[in-house]
């Protein structure tokens, strides 16, 4: 009998399909040994030396896999594909070695990246060797990982500090903190546009000033109503005669984003499917495991020979020719560490009858799919024209731009989402010629206020650390739960991560103390490390050296400093935070207010404590909002005048006259006017017309989209609601609606 030993039970059974008679799988469930907990199981005085154990409730499944060995004439390990999995084949045999189990058996590596018939049987047929170089790099990270939290993570619990610190979660958390200063830095720019609504016998379209007496207008160009109002004089009141004197036209394309990487789905997934990074792995994971996709966690964009041939002959007999490229799309990897060897995530079979799923995993699979297929489609292409019309006293220029899709290709399939909003939306213009008469018909100014960096999402997050080189495939889910789990960061109802009251301390006191640990480059270089040894260019012992060595140094240092001396560069590195521009004096009897630290979490208390008992809460709850003005706490509440006010609530700034309240997110204390607030009260009472998406096929009620609300933007279908960020597709909108979870609602009791 063989037996074959997988990482999960699900995968066991499929395969054990695959194998028939004379074969048994079963699966170690996961890792199965790891360091003792205890001070001392990486001796560092000892080429790092570790000390193992059975870890706990994993006993049952080591003798589950013993019983078997013995029975069996050959073994053959086929944990995944990766770091993690090499090390999980190494842990099980260095098991069996010092059980004595394996004598006169044979012992295989196999490992196989889609859990088809035909990918199972080719790994058994080419069986290796454990892979040392990847153990050794498992080794090198799971050694770092354990002497931080030894290292550190007493540091921080004695002085309540925090609950520990992770060597790559540690700069997840540097980089939102770091992301909220600049918001709360950040002062708004007031500038003006100027839009033209125009006419062209009976059609109508529209420009924006683009010159304005012989000045090119650029963004910032117009800083105020005044100016403003001197170019209105200046174009003169419509109906105003104007011509076009430049006209210019182009083709363009659009090329379809490549297949799948770890990272990417896990993006892609937080932008459509509103799911964690956690969420996308545990379903991807699933689906893997059913062998519907190909191993979830890569950092390759590269598709084998036979899916690529698959995939164009699908697209051949679904969309016609003209969809399928002369030549495959190739895909180059931005990861300078990927293992092509490895492919992109991808679905395991094209015959287009799809598997029956449902939940998560119908979405993510047809996102999967979606995205594979238009990979391999043609470009789609556009037409573009750029108009100039001149006022007939050439006092002003206009641009207008009008862009029409001419070719679907591939966002026939699939379009990739974005982070932020997407300005290339298509646009037409009437057909236009040089010389043709227009009239400008009415004049647009609208006021703007330059905005902040927005705050992380999951999507950017992940794909910042990506770029900078931090953390790998396998880490990513676990670094965005991880931070969120220990309560340093909190998400918002827009899904954008900020920092708590625990977050911003463990933050400022890293970067004190232990700032190699929190530099994105030292990070990334030991990243890097990692790649080297496990490519065998780097050796395991030297790496840790390089590692610990500067490493405990710090612990050293940071181990004597008193702990009145850390609260005081705390409050020097906060002190923005806590206080913006002001002097941080207490209200209550003028001392210093400053950080105080209890095991209930940070709070701001006066420094004439007993005498004084002046405490503040800080937490997310009090972060500002997105507008950034630093030190808001004593401008929540502006009286503007005329009963009017303006606010900072839980959903950022607003405007109220006691009747009413909107949303001012644009304003803030310096910014906000009397006529302002006066406008966007009046905007307010206006009836908002709802957009008809479509009926929804689940029900057949009609959705509508309502661009404002309470709370924003959301869709409603038959008294069910959703916010959304934007305007969705029908699709996309009855996905929401009919998976939105019943809310407990007053009046009815549960059974």
């Amino acid at each position: 009998m063989n037996l074959l030993i997988v990482e999960s039970p699900s995968k066991a059974k499929t395969i054990e399909k695959y194998l028939g008679k004379g074969w048994r799988v079963i699966a170690s469930v996961g890792h199965v040994r790891d360091l003792v907990p205890e001070n001392g199981s990486v001796d560092t005085e000892n080429n790092f030396a570790m000390r193992w154990q059975i870890m706990p409730g994993k006993e049952r499944q080591i003798k589950l896999i013993t019983d078997e060995v013995k029975k069996a004439d050959a073994v053959y390990l086929a944990s995944d594909p990766d770091r993690e999995g090499e090390a999980i084949a190494w842990h099980i045999l260095d098991i069996l070695r010092a059980k004595k189990l394996l004598s006169g058996k044979k012992v295989y590596r196999v490992a196989f990246h889609e859990i088809t018939k035909k990918a199972v049987q080719a790994a058994i047929e080419n069986p290796r060797e454990i892979d040392q170089n990847l153990v050794d790099a498992y080794l090198v990270r799971r050694a770092l990982d354990y002497l931080i939290g030894f290292g550190i993570s007493p540091l921080l619990w004695r002085r309540n500090l925090g609950k520990s610190a992770g060597r790559v979660q540690s700069v997840a958390v540097k980089l939102v903190v770091d992301r909220e200063r600049e918001i709360e830095a950040f002062r708004p720019v007031e500038y003006w546009s100027l839009a033209a609504e125009m006419m062209r016998g009976a059609d109508t379209f529209s420009a924006a000033l683009s010159v304005f007496g012989g000045e090119k207008i650029e963004k910032l160009s117009i800083g105020g109503r005044s100016r403003m109002d001197e170019i209105l004089s200046g174009i003169g009141e419509p109906v105003i005669n104007a011509s076009v004197v430049n006209i210019e036209k182009k083709k363009t394309s659009r090329r379809a984003a490549a297949p799948f990487t770890t990272s990417t789905l896990q993006q892609e997934a937080a932008r459509k499917l509103y799911f964690s990074s956690k969420r996308t792995m545990s379903t991807a994971q699933k689906l893997y495991e059913q062998g519907l996709i190909t191993y979830m966690r890569t950092d390759a964009t590269n598709l084998s020979a036979d899916a690529v041939g698959a995939i164009r002959e699908y697209i051949a007999a679904t969309y016609g020719q003209r969809f399928v490229p002369k030549t495959p799309n190739v895909y180059v990897t931005k990861s300078k560490n990927a293992q092509e060897a490895h492919e992109a995530i991808r679905p395991t079979h094209f015959d287009g009858t799809g598997p029956e799923l449902s939940g998560d995993e119908a979405k993510l699979y047809d996102l999967i799919w979606k995205r594979t297929i238009a990979c391999q489609m043609t470009n789609a292409e556009f037409d573009s024209v750029a108009a100039d019309i001149e006022t007939a006293d050439r006092a002003a220029v206009f641009h207008a731009v009008g862009t029409t899709r001419t070719f679907d290709g591939f966002m026939k399939v699939y379009t990739e989402g974005r982070d932020d909003a997407d300005t290339s939306s298509e646009s037409k213009l009437p057909v236009l010629s040089v010389g043709d008469a227009i009239q400008i018909t009415s004049l647009c100014p609208e006021q703007h206020f330059t905005q902040p960096p927005a705050r992380y999402t999951e999507a950017s997050l992940v794909k910042k650390l990506e770029e900078l080189g931090i953390g790998r495939p396998s880490t990513y889910a676990t670094i965005m739960s991880t931070i969120v789990d220990r309560k340093y960061v909190e998400q918002d109802k827009q899904r954008r991560f900020h920092p708590t009251s625990g977050g911003w301390v463990i933050a400022a006191y890293l970067s004190k103390y232990f700032t190699d640990l929190v530099d994105v480059n030292f990070t990334a270089k030991t990243e890097d490390t990692l790649d080297e040894v496990s490519n065998g260019r780097a050796d395991k012992i030297k790496s840790l050296q390089a590692f610990w060595e500067p490493t405990n140094s710090m612990i050293g240092a940071a181990s004597g400093v008193k702990t009145a001396e850390i609260i005081d560069s705390i409050n020097e590195i906060m002190h923005m935070h806590l206080f913006g521009d002001g002097d941080g004096k207490c209200p209550k009897c003028g001392g210093t207010l400053g950080i105080k630290l209890s095991k209930y979490g940070a709070f701001v208390g006066c420094a004439n404590y007993p005498e004084c008992d002046y405490t503040q809460r800080l937490g997310a709850e009090e972060a500002p909002a997105e507008n950034g003005a630093a030190g808001q706490a004593s401008a929540n509440n502006i009286d503007l005048g005329e009963g009017i006010s303006f606010k900072v609530g839980r959903f950022g700034p607003y405007v109220t006259d006691g009747k009413k309240n909107v949303s001012a997110k644009q304003y803030n204390a310096e910014t906000i006017t009397l006529d302002v607030a006066r406008e966007l009260l009046s905007a307010g009472t206006k009836k908002v017309e709802p957009i008809e998406l479509g009926e929804n096929p689940a029900t057949g009620k009609m959705i509508y989209y309502y661009p404002t609300g309470r709370y924003g933007a959301y869709i409603s279908s038959n008294k069910v609601n959703v916010s959304v960020k934007e305007q969705p597709d029908l699709e996309t909108a009855a996905d929401l609606i009919n998976n939105k979870k019943p809310s407990a609602r007053r009046g009815f009791k549960k059974k």
